[in-house]
């Protein structure tokens, strides 16, 4: 048995570091956001600088290490045997859920999961132990539960404390600094400095001191006794030297040397409070493994007492993580990727596509608000109203946007010096206190709560950042759910199973690691191809229409295909056949949705005297996605008409089917030549097939109505090929409307009569 369990601290290290990799390419952006948003220095400092943030935090975390041992349940009334397969119970769940949550695209959060992980896993064997081995000890017992409640309520409350602590922080910032912070006067950037660093010191090293592994406790003691000192000599002294520094080199950046300095904070503080969500585990199992090897008794007799007690973690142990996290954190598409998406969280603009969609109760929370800003603008004095107008006016960061071009930042200094420094002060205090806060969400409510105070949940965004707020906080109680079910479904079988269920159990989880692994990366890589085909400079006419033709040529082709698949599947009620068209018509749908957000973000890399361009490009977008609408409702009914085993379309109305889908495919083939060949001849001769295809339509429509009548068909028959009818005739409009819009675009010319768009009314 000895065997087993060496075997079984091997593959918790393994997962331990398969873990490592899957936590920071998905959190290490939480600390890269700001100062990558704010331009604050290149993309190869900021990574530099957080790799160092990275190794320091480090060695901070040893002290919460105990949480994996003791701090959800007490080992000393576990045997190794039980505890052994409680931490692989954990630790499965663990790979499994994060990995599931993040091909889903999922809101989660690594801390939150490996503490209910461990509750899940230790209520499942206090079960067990309760129900196999009679005793005077409840379940309860078993569980640390003043101490699992105060972490529980230390995660819930964080949410709500650092989105409040982030509007205060930031509304009074810009109160100080407005959006034109080169001008404040150098003595309040200085003392704000200070204040900031000072904090910064106060929170790292005074409290964060007694969870160092380098540290002498004398030196500690020596710290902790002095702090009021340490943090009124380091405001003094840094408000000094931010001064002089200040006077004496006119181009010193003070907002830049906040945000990066926050960089490395918040990058510390994260290696600090969430190492012990990828390594707390396996070293907790290594350590019982120590005393089972020590103790000379068997598995099933050796009680977990000395796990109850302090466990000092090797410093190298925690430096060879920290080079794994650094190492993921450079070389990490996947981290890459999600950076360039959680960006648009907190960007000043507010056109483009959101990450979320509205809810109901976001639009009633707006409204709310909107209505006690109002009031709370009335009751102002007009003085006060005129000050807050000056302070809060974007339009100097505006100017200085459309100035710089692609290379704007998506929000000022002043907003990412502060999202750092309260994200980093908060997480640095839970570090302090041992309380595992979720650095996703805290550092995500932080931004949320700078973003409101700064302005950039205006009226267009709004409904959709309160949905983005509610979305994670209910992806918290999700996950906390399946975290705590999964883990006590499988501590449970691993006991009862033994050997086979962990053989059986770890196979699969491999298995299903593999398959998503490959489902992820190949989504990174259609994203990424997307995103870097429409990466374009500045935009003229041959510019959009390089890019439509592009675009149409892949949609229109895309659609044509889809559309043939979905007849093909009802002539010969093909479901398989219907069911992949579907799974591959996603992505394109997806990508369609997609491009209409795109199209409203880059008008500002249209010049003035190409506005033409830039209507027909919106124009030209906007119809692709509404084709991709109509070809939706053409393959989703046809699924569910195969599926539910309908009675077979009639010969006669799949020959019309094929025959109005060589019309369409005609007619989107030659839209597609169109713009490849700039031929406005052939523009204006497709505008005029469209009354051919219009009357093809109407036939069969007619001849539809007169099976009708005699009977030939049945309800479910009629109201399915009358609806394929109407999508097919509004794909064949939404291509006319493009070429049109491009004739506008390159000459003014205007369909010679409208005569097709009539009949399609």
């Amino acid at each position: 048995m000895e065997a087993l369990y060496l075997i079984i601290v091997l593959i918790l290290f393994f997962l331990a570091f398969t873990d490592l990799i899957v936590g920071v390419a998905n959190d290490a952006v939480n600390f890269l956001n700001s100062a990558v948003g704010a331009k604050a220095a290149s993309f190869k400092l900021i990574l530099a600088i957080a790799a160092v943030g990275i190794i320091v935090g480090c060695t901070f975390s040893s002290g919460m290490m105990e949480v994996a041992r003791k701090g959800i349940f007490h080992p000393e009334l576990f045997y190794f045997s039980e505890i052994m397969l409680l931490f692989l119970a954990v630790m499965v769940t663990d790979i499994i859920l994060l990995d599931t949550f993040n091909t889903l695209g999922f809101p989660t959060s690594t801390t939150v999961s490996i503490v209910f992980e461990l509750l899940g896993a230790a209520v499942a064997f206090s079960v067990i132990k309760y129900y196999t081995q009679p005793g005077d000890i409840g379940i309860s017992e078993y569980i640390n539960a003043e101490n699992a409640i105060a972490i529980i309520s230390g995660i819930l409350l964080s949410v709500v404390i650092a989105f409040s602590v982030g509007v205060v922080i930031q509304y009074l910032t810009r109160i100080i600094f407005s959006f034109s912070y080169e001008k404040t006067p150098t003595y309040f950037k200085s003392i704000w400095g200070g204040v900031a660093i000072a904090a910064i010191t106060y929170f790292l090293l005074v409290k964060g001191v007694k969870g160092t592994s380098f540290m002498t406790d004398d030196l500690k003691d020596l710290v902790k006794e002095n702090g009021t000192l340490i943090i009124c000599v380091s405001f003094v002294g840094w408000v000094i030297v931010l001064q002089v520094i200040m006077m004496l080199f006119k181009k010193f950046d003070i907002m830049k040397f906040i945000v990066l300095l926050g960089t490395f904070t918040l990058a510390m503080a994260f290696a600090g409070n969430d190492l012990v969500n990828f390594i707390g585990v396996p070293l907790a199992g290594y350590n019982a493994y120590q005393l089972y090897e020590s103790s000379g008794q068997a598995s099933n007799e050796l009680m977990m007492v000395g796990l109850a007690g302090q466990v000092p973690t090797p410093t190298i142990i925690l430096l060879l993580a920290g080079v794994v996290m650094t190492v993921t954190l450079w070389t990490s598409q996947k981290a890459k990727s999600v950076l360039k998406t959680s960006l648009d969280l907190g960007r000043q603009q507010q056109q483009g596509a959101e990450r979320f969609t509205s809810y109901k109760i976001s639009r009633l929370i707006v409204r709310f608000f909107s209505r006690m800003a109002k009031w709370v603008d009335e009751i102002l004095p007009v003085g006060a109203k005129q000050f807050l107008h000056r302070q809060f006016d974007e339009k100097p960061f505006i100017s200085k946007q459309i100035d710089l071009g692609v290379e704007a930042p998506n929000f000022d200094m002043v907003r990412a010096g502060t999202t750092l420094v309260v994200a980093s002060i908060l997480i640095a205090l839970g570090t302090s206190f041992k309380l595992p806060l979720s650095t996703t969400y805290v550092t995500f409510m932080v931004f949320m709560g700078t973003s409101l105070a700064d302005g950039a949940w205006g009226r267009e965004s709004a409904v959709y950042r309160v949905s983005g707020v509610l979305s994670v906080i209910g992806g918290w109680f999700f996950t906390a759910f399946s975290a705590f079910l999964v883990a006590f479904v499988i501590a449970s079988l691993f006991h009862f199973g033994g050997v086979f269920a962990i053989v059986i159990i770890l196979l699969i989880a491999a298995f299903f690691l593999y398959r998503t692994h490959k489902f992820v990366r190949r989504q990174i890589k259609e994203k990424q191809a997307f995103e870097s085909s429409l990466e374009e400079g500045f935009l003229n006419r041959e510019k959009v229409l390089e890019i439509s033709t592009r675009t149409l040529n892949k949609y229109l082709r895309s659609f044509i295909k889809v559309i043939g698949r979905a007849i093909d599947g009802l002539a010969n009620e093909d479901l398989n056949k219907l069911t992949q068209a579907s799974k591959k018509f996603k992505p394109i749908y997806r990508e369609s949705s997609m491009l209409r957000g795109i199209a409203n973000s880059s008008l500002d890399k249209i010049g003035e005297d190409e506005l033409d361009a830039g209507h027909f490009y919106i124009l030209a977008l906007e119809y692709v996605h509404e084709i991709a609408n109509n070809v939706d409702q053409i393959l989703k009914p046809i699924t569910n008409y195969v599926d539910n085993n309908h009675k077979p379309f009639l010969p006669v109305q799949i020959d019309e089917l094929n025959l109005i889908h060589g019309h369409l495919k005609e007619m989107l083939e030659a839209t597609i030549n169109v713009h490849k060949n700039n031929d406005q001849e052939a523009a204006v001769a497709l505008l005029h097939k469209m009354d051919e295809f219009v009357s093809v339509i109407r036939t069969t429509r007619k001849k539809q109505i007169k099976r009708i009548k005699n009977g030939e068909i049945g309800t479910r028959n009629s109201l399915l090929y009358l609806s394929l009818l109407g999508e097919l005739r509004n794909v064949g409009w939404y291509s006319s409307r493009i070429v049109k819009a491009y004739l506008e675009l390159v000459d003014g010319t205007i369909e010679p009569d409208g005569r097709s768009e009539d009949l399609l009314r």
